[in-house]
């Protein structure tokens, strides 16, 4: 399993407990919203990672979004849901099906 892999299902599971409606809004709050910009850089890992090694990205381009806008209250709540939703669809995808000619 690819590193990419490994951090959309770390990334997933958390941006799924995040979406817990109380407890995930007590948290991003309780750590002073800090908990949004270190989202972010670990969806930022996972897209690079995930570029290099030509798997989905739209799940974590969907939490770069989620780790900028999360600070909505409702807005917040779905976006981490859909994200969530979104990087473990990508986790459990891995890489597409290319032709061996293709591949490097």
């Amino acid at each position: 399993m690819s590193a990419s892999r490994i951090l959309k299902w770390v990334s997933g599971s958390i941006e799924i407990f995040l979406a817990i409606p109380v407890l995930g809004a007590a948290i991003v709050i309780g750590s002073l919203y800090m908990l949004l910009p270190i989202m972010f850089c670990l969806h930022v890992v996972t897209l690079v990672l995930s570029v290099r090694n030509k798997e989905p990205m739209y799940g974590s381009i969907m939490g770069i979004i989620t780790s900028v806008l999360a600070w909505i209250p409702f807005v917040g709540w779905i976006l981490h849901l859909l994200t969530g939703i979104f990087l473990m669809v990508t986790a459990a995808q891995g890489r597409p099906n290319v032709p061996p000619h293709y591949q490097v």
